[in-house]
């Protein structure tokens, strides 16, 4: 990212223009000036602005895993071994490496606590999972041990950040 402003650098102008984007990042310029108060070159200007400072990270398509085959979908937290001689690299690295070529893995975040990453995964089925964890995850020379939860029912589902 470049230069990130400071939270409270942001007006509340630009605040709104990033509410209406999460909402829908398709909506015109023009609706959101209407909405807001601005005409869409003002806009379009401070769209600009917030992509320069990084605010803005990138623009997507959330596509919904159910509607693509991707049923389930589980937590992992996974603990790695602190020292492994079969890498040069450090055994962080070597699975932060790895992470990134795993499709199935759709977030991974370092943690503080007993475990080191926590893992969310979006697989077909039940089987799909089992193939993922027997045949790479604990395969990885770097990974201890594992603990999986299953998402029963998404209660809440959002990227927006509260801006």
């Amino acid at each position: 990212m470049q230069g990130d402003p400071a939270p409270n650098t942001l007006d509340r102008l630009d605040r709104a223009i990033l509410q209406r984007l999460q909402a829908n990042g398709r909506e015109t310029y023009d609706a959101i000036g209407e909405q807001i108060g601005l005409s869409a070159s003002a806009v379009l200007r401070r769209v600009r602005r917030l992509e320069d400072a990084g605010v803005i990270d990138r623009y997507v398509a959330l596509v919904r895993p159910e509607a693509v085959g991707l049923g389930l979908t589980a937590y992992i937290n996974v603990r790695l071994e602190k020292h492994t001689e079969s890498h040069k690299r450090n055994p962080m690295d070597a699975f932060r490496a790895s992470v990134q070529a795993w499709p199935e893995v759709v977030e991974c975040s370092s943690l503080t606590g007993e475990m080191d990453y926590l893992l969310r995964v979006v697989v077909a089925d039940m089987a799909h999972y089992s193939r993922f964890i027997m045949d790479t995850l604990l395969k990885h020379p770097s990974v201890q041990d594992c603990k999986t939860s299953f998402v029963l029912d998404r209660v809440k589902a959002t990227t927006a950040v509260p801006v």
